[in-house]
């Protein structure tokens, strides 16, 4: 790897205007593409102390050997040239899309003297008329085959053209009434160009004055009494009327516009465009893209306007282009969007009304992109094996790590702090293995310690069923040598017994890993080794991955190891990792809304949930059944006089809640008090509001 240093401009020899700027690798080959307003300050960025670099960024200066630019006048002409020399060198550091492939477009080819209707790919003729794109060619043959019954224009290849008009045969659409048939005269030129103008009308948008026109003709008809004639209208307008509903309105302005939604994690985004034309959609489209270099939002934008219009002029480039963010600086884009188009483009993010509506479906369909792009990604035994290969490289362990597990803390200001341990088997979820964990050695927020406990616990366990099973030689059990945590100790006791299932098969907890995955950073990594240490597990490897930079952490060692951003390593790590989190904040939500929801009956031994209700219902209130006497209460169904009393005493122990008070009058507020054993929605706490509580989950 090169040292950024052995290449670094000169001090001054870099200029301080716009202009695009390569990366090139000991072979000459373009690593990297960028543009910049000033070439000197972005430059300068690449050249400072490695480790203030993004890791994808580090890993880029230090595989590249030289660095060159070009000076241009305009950032609207250093957004050109960096579109044009990223088509042509493809360079390995910028961001790439998985989905290159051509979208189909219908096409009316008004350049010939009879225009054809057609399905088209690839790069677009002058004279041709394109709408779409479609994320189908057969969405395309079947709006074009409602519609040939009302504009029966030609669709023939020129070689059935030809030899239609030589036999003086039409083909079988000329028989049918579905082609117009200038093949053998039926029309003149200008009578079939007519045609195949109103028919590219209709599909841009302008369908309520022809509509209008075909519906007057056919009453007319009807007055006239030519009534075969009226009723070919009728199914005429019948049959564009379903055209249309193929492509719904759902801007009703008539607006042309693009909409472009993004979603994305630390390695992937998902880009989905809507194409609206008249207010309607005409197609849709969509890649998924790797983040090979550090880019935000706003620059995946950028990115995706210029894949999207790199080779398109004129009407291709609507007049309004919706946004989920703003590249920076924005003036360039839409200048160079302006210019492509020959008139104003408008490049915003919505705010309000039908088109923030319908970002947010262009933004639903980018999420399940993703989701289902990631979901094939680790369904693939292949990919599965090169993550795990990848992972034993990069920790250096002897084999591939089968079995993963990952532990994650979550609470709430350090109130309600659980934990969660996720299993991936062969790279993919064992949801029945997981677990979850209170925190009960110590109260308060300390995520190491709370780590190191969790860790200790789970694998006390392991050592049990080992010790039971005989695998442990005499003299030879570690918890032994773990001061005040004998086997035999109260809180442990009970684990020999509690390992086996009911089928006498042992419990999941058994079984161990070959590799432990905590979320967190150094703290982390080091509290679940000494843990492992302190119970004499030496075979278990441990690792740590930091959400921020997405850096793996090993013990011992100040350097994270900086997989690269492709790595299927990396991505699986990422995926155990954020399941961990899923689950474990799952707990502690669910946990919290439970103990907002206790109330004083819930301390009550024996009383259940059903039990519970009968009382509130019969009383009204937990003040109500307060005040009740002994009789009372035995009048509830299914309370006897013991649990009756059971319940007076509890309640007479449980101090009542401060009274309510109107903070505008200061008047004391007497009323009844809230049920709050049921969990009803909108019911009253009495034990703090969660508002009161609010703080950072983690």
């Amino acid at each position: 790897m090169a040292d950024p240093s052995s290449y670094r401009p000169k001090p001054g020899q870099i200029p301080d205007s716009p202009g695009v700027y390569r990366f090139r690798d000991e072979h000459r080959r373009v690593i990297y593409v960028g543009k910049a307003k000033s070439l000197r300050q972005r430059l300068a960025n690449y050249f400072q102390d490695l480790s203030g670099l993004h890791p994808r960024t580090r890993t880029m200066v230090t595989t590249a050997a030289s660095v060159e630019w070009t000076v241009v006048s305009t950032e609207v002409e250093a957004l050109q040239l960096e579109y044009s020399w990223i088509k042509e060198y493809d360079p390995r550091f910028n961001v790439k899309y998985r989905d290159d492939k051509s979208y189909p477009y219908l096409a009316v080819t008004m350049n010939e003297e009879f225009p054809r209707v057609q399905v088209m790919r690839g790069h677009k003729k002058k004279g041709v008329r394109y709408f779409g794109p479609y994320a189908h060619a057969w969405a395309i043959r079947d709006t074009v085959d409602l519609m040939l019954r009302v504009f029966p224009v030609r669709t023939c290849s020129a070689g059935v053209f030809k030899n239609a008009a030589r036999t003086g045969r039409p083909c079988l659409l000329g028989y049918i009434g579905k082609c117009s048939a200038p093949c053998v005269g039926r029309v003149s030129a200008e009578e079939h160009g007519e045609l195949a103008e109103e028919f590219c009308d209709f599909m841009a948008g302008r369908t309520g004055a022809y509509l209008r026109r075909l519906e007057k003709q056919m009453s007319e008809a009807a007055e006239d009494m030519e009534y075969e004639r009226a009723a070919r209208l009728r199914d005429d307008i019948e049959a564009l009327k379903k055209a249309m509903e193929k492509n719904a309105v759902v801007l009703a302005d008539a607006t042309d516009a693009d909409l472009i939604a993004v979603a994305e994690d630390e390695l992937e985004a998902a880009v989905q465009i809507f194409h609206v034309r008249g207010g309607r959609v005409r197609g849709q489209r969509g890649w998924v893209t790797d983040k090979v270099e550090d880019v935000t939002t706003g620059a995946l934008v950028e990115h995706a306007l210029q894949q999207l219009y790199g080779e398109e002029r004129g009407d291709a480039v609507p007049k309004e282009v919706l946004v989920p963010a703003l590249p920076e600086p924005v003036e360039p884009v839409q200048d160079w969007l302006t210019e492509r188009r020959g008139s104003n483009v408008s490049l915003r993010i919505p705010q309000r009304g039908d088109k923030k509506a319908l970002m947010e479906t262009v933004q639903r369909n980018a999420q399940q992109a993703l989701v289902l792009h990631k979901t094939r990604r680790a369904s693939d035994l292949t990919t599965r094996s090169r993550a795990l290969e990848e992972i034993a490289e990069a920790l250096d362990l002897d084999s591939a790590p089968l079995r993963i597990e990952c532990y994650d803390i979550s609470h709430l200001q350090g109130d309600d702090v659980v934990a969660s341990m996720v299993v991936f088997e062969d790279g993919l979820q064992r949801k029945s293995e997981y677990r979850r964990f209170q925190i009960k050695g110590f109260e308060g927020q300390d995520d190491v310690r709370s780590m190191h406990e969790v860790i200790t616990r789970r694998f006390r366990r392991y050592i049990a069923e080992k010790e039971r099973t005989g695998e442990w030689t005499d003299g030879e059990n570690p918890l032994a040598d773990i001061a005040g945590t004998a086997l035999t100790d109260a809180t442990e006791a009970p684990l020999t017994s509690s390992l086996k299932d009911d089928d006498g098969r042992p419990k999941r907890f058994a079984y161990p890993p070959q590799l432990v995955v905590v979320d967190g950073g150094q703290p982390q990594v080091a509290a679940a080794k000494r843990a492992l240490d302190e119970l004499g597990i030496d075979d278990i490897a441990v690792c740590g991955l930091a959400k921020r930079l997405e850096e793996v952490w090993v013990p011992d060692d100040d350097d994270p190891v900086v997989l690269p951003r492709s790595s299927e390593g990396l991505y699986l790590l990422q995926r155990v990792r954020d399941e961990a989190h899923r689950f474990a904040i799952t707990y502690q939500r669910t946990k919290r809304a439970k103990r907002f929801r206790a109330g004083p009956l819930d301390e009550v031994a024996g009383l259940g949930e059903t039990r519970k209700q009968a009382l509130i219902k019969h009383f009204g209130s937990v003040k109500r059944l307060r005040a009740a006497t002994i009789d009372q209460i035995c009048e509830v169904p299914g309370i006897g006089r013991k649990t009756a009393e059971t319940i007076a005493a509890a309640l007479a122990l449980a101090a009542p809640p401060a009274p309510a008070v109107n903070t505008a009058t200061g008047e004391i507020i007497d009323d009844e008090e809230p049920d709050t054993t049921t969990g009803s929605p909108g019911d009253p706490v009495t034990t703090g509001a969660p508002e009161e509580r609010r703080g950072q989950e983690t």
